[in-house]
């Protein structure tokens, strides 16, 4: 999976793809435990379908990285991807940032 990404530090920050339906999702997951860094932050902004599957993914990212020492942390300014994560309460289980900068800061 080709996914833009970008490196602050020891943090990494992952640009997401538009679609996180299962397909997309197994892949990110994937990609995500494959990287060198335990610091991610994923941003996603552009990302316009997200199921359960995706959700799903964030989570057992999120525990990967935090079983190595490291933490996901997600940044968004997209309205319906904040609600999304409200309703499913993941905003109470993953830090989520307005930006990818704040996201980035915090793990310092």
């Amino acid at each position: 999976m080709n996914l833009t990404t970008e490196i602050f530090g020891e943090c990494m920050v992952v640009h997401a793809p538009q679609d996180m339906g299962r397909e997309q999702a197994d892949r990110l997951e994937n990609f995500l435990h494959t990287v060198e860094r335990i610091q991610i932050v994923l941003d996603i902004d552009d990302v316009e379908q997200i199921d359960s599957v995706g959700l799903t993914a964030l989570v057992n990212a999120q525990e990967n990285l935090r079983a190595l020492g490291g933490d996901l942390k997600i940044s968004t300014d997209s309205a319906v991807n904040r609600k999304i994560l409200e309703i499913t309460r993941l905003d109470q289980q993953l830090e989520v940032f307005d930006s990818v900068i704040d996201a980035v800061k915090s793990f310092r």
